[in-house]
């Protein structure tokens, strides 16, 4: 009998009956050193601290894990994703067309918005996994990356690294959606279309 604290996860034993275990391997993230302080996590899923102390969240799961035949592209991994109305942000250089199978393999299970990674298994075979994300629409601010920690004593912007002492409406409702104390990070994916992840604190 499996003891229970290394019980498989429901999503690990559905991957393994449909026979994508080894795909799901592919995207599974290592766990963090303990050793690690506890600071929210990053857009990779990654929970950067030690799990369930201080409201530092367990790691990410995939929402969605598949294969797919895409014959046009490229590289040997590739990275996107997919905005609400369908189009796709693409990390790599590939052919815009190339990427249509992953985005439909993925869209059969998981609707966007939603960010995917890519490797490619054989020549024109390719694990696919993605998990869904939260976008808004961000005009106060300028740069590319932002964080905003909300604290009972302070609150603090940065924008691109630096402190800046203007206010990110759209950022506080996502943050004060979750709790009193949080911080949201937001990355800028096109034009004013931010992503954004919100941790309590």
């Amino acid at each position: 009998m499996t003891p229970f604290w290394r019980r498989q996860p429901l999503h690990r034993k559905l991957a393994e009956q449909a026979g994508l275990a080894a795909d799901l391997d592919a995207f599974e993230p290592e766990s963090p050193p303990p050793s690690q302080a506890a600071d929210p996590p990053g857009f990779d899923g990654e929970a950067r601290g030690e799990a369930g102390i201080h409201g530092v969240p367990r790691r990410r799961q995939w929402d969605a894990v598949t294969t797919v035949e895409a014959p046009g592209l490229t590289g040997d991994s590739v990275h996107f994703v997919s905005l609400v109305d369908g189009t796709l942000v693409v990390e790599e250089d590939e052919p815009d067309a190339a990427l249509e199978p992953l985005a439909e393999a993925v869209e059969r299970s998981l609707p966007p918005p939603y960010r995917a990674e890519a490797v490619r298994r054989t020549p024109t075979s390719w694990a696919v996994a993605a998990r869904q994300i939260e976008l808004v629409e961000l005009r106060s601010l300028r740069g590319d990356e932002a964080e905003l920690a909300v604290t009972r004593e302070d609150r603090v912007l940065r924008v691109d690294g630096r402190t800046t002492l203007g206010r990110a409406p759209e950022l506080e409702r996502v943050g004060e959606a979750r709790g009193s104390e949080y911080v949201v990070r937001a990355r800028r994916l096109d034009g004013d279309v931010w992503e954004v992840e919100a941790t309590v604190l």
